[in-house]
């Protein structure tokens, strides 16, 4: 599967500033030459990339994706990822929002609990730990439930499935992805937990709109700077979990 990535004040007590979700410093604008074999929509792809500030300060923090600023953000307006929150990450790789969660559960230092699952392998992430496993599995809700030590605080989506250039079919799949993660959320989440889901412009689907609404006391779509302009993706937080 792809992957790409405080309402009140109170949720951002404890954090340093909301300076680290954001890139620092500017930097010279690059320009790529046409090459032979290289198309059109694969040049324009390599100039956004090495012009694109998250991407230089994902790499310059160690981070495996520039997603790892949506969630930064995200946490930012909703302050869920606490210390010593339990912390699932659906479909983690290739591990930047795993990493942010250790970072802001402080895992690493003993303190938060952040489990990540992908159908791939995942390189190791210090703090967490990763299986290579469907969380569609009859086990998977029974198995991380197990390894968190009790029922999660919060569980995160940042799963897409890859594009076909079809909007419509687009659409229906990632709502498919959303839907799923949303079902294994009611399974492991405690009362009062937070879920968090990529979804497409357009707004949610009624039928997953109407089921959020039900099973969270907040729903709200929020799209983080990181988040590309010209990108359909927003996000779907849903908070006090009604267990």
């Amino acid at each position: 599967m792809a992957r790409e990535g405080k309402g009140s004040g109170s949720g951002r007590r404890g954090r340093s500033s909301e300076s680290d979700s954001k890139p620092t410093g500017r930097r010279a604008t690059v320009r790529v030459k046409t090459a032979r074999g290289r198309t059109v929509s694969s040049q324009r792809w390599l100039q956004r990339q090495l012009n694109d500030p998250y991407v230089a300060e994902a790499k310059k923090r160690g981070y495996r994706s520039r997603a790892a600023f949506k969630l930064l953000q995200i946490d930012d307006q909703f302050g869920f990822l606490k210390p010593g929150g339990r912390i699932v990450d659906l479909g983690a790789a290739p591990g930047g929002w795993t990493q942010v969660s250790v970072e802001r559960t402080r895992a690493e230092r003993g303190g938060g609990v952040v489990i990540g699952i992908d159908l791939m392998p995942v390189e190791p992430i210090a703090g967490a730990t990763v299986l290579a496993k469907d969380f569609y599995d009859d086990d998977a809700p029974a198995v991380l439930t197990e390894l968190l030590g009790g029922p999660a605080d919060v569980v995160l989506s940042d799963m897409a499935a890859s594009a076909t250039g079809d909007s419509q079919v687009d659409h229906l799949r990632i709502m498919a992805l959303a839907e799923a993660a949303h079902d294994f959320a009611r399974q492991v989440l405690k009362p009062g937990g937070t879920f968090v889901a990529k979804v497409l412009r357009g707004g949610t689907e009624r039928t997953l709109l109407e089921q959020l609404k039900r099973d969270f006391v907040k729903v709200r779509h929020v799209k983080p700077e990181a988040s590309r302009a010209d990108s359909a993706e927003m996000y779907v937080v849903g908070t006090g979990f009604r267990g």
